[in-house]
């Protein structure tokens, strides 16, 4: 079992950055990788960026590439989305998840726990 708990939302403007932690709790953090999911409202949660239990693999949506960068600290138990040159378009719930796998993916189905979501507004 893995509980995780998102912090680091909030509102910033146009360009600013935001840096996201998602804390983990339970035995199988440092094996399983890690996943950042986003939803807007009105559209499908989508995939944003996923790493892997060693943090040698990282992969990003073609939307963030080269503005987001994920990470993690197995020895805190937490992985990190810092979130650079936001636009308005990144306005979204932003959830963390924990794969069944040691790599994670892109296809939300590879995940088995999910966190709470919290919220980044971005205002033009």
């Amino acid at each position: 079992q893995v509980q995780l708990v998102e912090s680091g939302g909030g509102l910033v403007q146009a360009g600013g950055s935001l840096r996201l932690s998602c804390a983990a709790s339970g035995r199988t953090f440092s094996t399983s990788g890690m996943g950042w999911f986003r939803q807007a409202p009105g559209k499908e949660r989508e995939f944003v960026a996923r790493i892997s239990w060693s943090g040698d693999s990282t992969d990003y949506a073609d939307s963030v590439k080269g503005r987001f960068a994920i990470s993690r600290d197995n020895a805190k138990n937490t992985v990190y989305l810092q979130m650079n040159s936001l636009k308005p378009e990144d306005t979204a719930v932003y959830y963390c998840a924990a794969a069944r796998g040691r790599y994670g993916s892109n296809f939300y189905k590879e995940y088995n726990y999910w966190g709470q979501g919290t919220q980044v507004t971005v205002s033009s």
